[in-house]
This record gives C-alpha cells, sequence and structure tokens, in this order.
C-alpha cells in the first residue's frame, strides 16, 4: 500500500462530504475530490505527518472554493436536482407516514444548511458530521479556534433560522 493510499484513502468519505455540501453538486465534488487526490500526491512531500484528515480535508476546502469560484466567473452556479435516496438502515419495518416525515425533515434540514453561506456551512459540516475537533477545523479553514466557535455558534443559529422558516409552528 502506498503512503497515499495508507494516509488519505480512509478519508475519501469525509472529503467528498465536504466538497458535496460547499459546492452543492454531486459531480463537482467528485472532481474536487480527484483534484485533492491529485495535490495529495503530487504535494505528499510536504505533509508534516500530523493529521492527516485535517490536511486532506484543508485541500478538498481550498479546491472546493476554487470550483466555486470558476463558476461564479462562468456565470451561476450548477445545483443538482437529485433527491437523496432514503437511510438504507432506517428503511425496515417502520410506517410509510413515518418514512415520509424523516424525508421531508432531513429534505428541509439539507435545504437549510444550503441557505448557509459557505464559510457557516463549512464549519457545521466539519463539526457535526465529520465530527472534527475545534482545533482541527481551525486548522482546516485557516482561522484562529475562537472564530472557529463563534462561526459554530453563528452557524447553528442561522440554521435554526432557517429550519423556523421553513416549518412555521
Amino acid at each position: 500500500m502506498t503512503r497515499f493510499e495508507e494516509l488519505f484513502l480512509p478519508h475519501l468519505n469525509a472529503a467528498y462530504n465536504l466538497a458535496r455540501w460547499l459546492t452543492d453538486n454531486d459531480s463537482a465534488a467528485q472532481d474536487v475530490v480527484q483534484e485533492s487526490a491529485y495535490r495529495a500526491v503530487k504535494f505528499l512531500h510536504r505533509f508534516d505527518g500530523g493529521n492527516a484528515k485535517a490536511w486532506f480535508l484543508t485541500i478538498v476546502r481550498h479546491e472546493s472554493y476554487n470550483w466555486l469560484k470558476a463558476s461564479a466567473r462562468q456565470g451561476a452556479v450548477a445545483f443538482d436536482e437529485a433527491c437523496p435516496e432514503g437511510d438504507p438502515l432506517l428503511a425496515d419495518l417502520r410506517t410509510p407516514e413515518w418514512q415520509l416525515i424523516q424525508g421531508q425533515e432531513a429534505e428541509q434540514l439539507q435545504q437549510a444548511l444550503l441557505a448557509l453561506a459557505p464559510a457557516f456551512r463549512e464549519v457545521i459540516v466539519l463539526k457535526e458530521l465529520e465530527d472534527m475537533s475545534y482545533k482541527d477545523i481551525a486548522k482546516i479553514v485557516d482561522i484562529p479556534l475562537g472564530t472557529v466557535m463563534s462561526r459554530l455558534a453563528r452557524a447553528r443559529g442561522l440554521l435554526r433560522l432557517q429550519l423556523q422558516k421553513s416549518c412555521p409552528s
């Protein structure tokens, strides 16, 4: 097994997840991860032996923003309209009504998260979906630790507001 495979292959799903949330485009996320993997191999000699996941996700983040900038120059950012498939772990003997409600809630959460600016979306994705530490997020996003915490608090508040807008009581 090569050094790259050993260090970074375990983090390909996290890389795709981050790229997908930042670009909001499945095809772009795949391209971003591929380009990031290429860059990780090319610059592997610069890896200091620290946290491989944080180093790789830093590259993915930069490539995602490069894609967003290039898309903005070409006009509008393309959006994937495909609906996510249901979680196979939940597709058990639960009622169809329960499954419908779960699907609607997941769609509302996805839309609320996508409504956030990328700077807020990325900290939520890294913390809540990828379970990264504040220290690692600070390294990936290249901001101070305190800024990570305040940005995450603000992102959670904005997400809460987005969800309240989509789900009036």
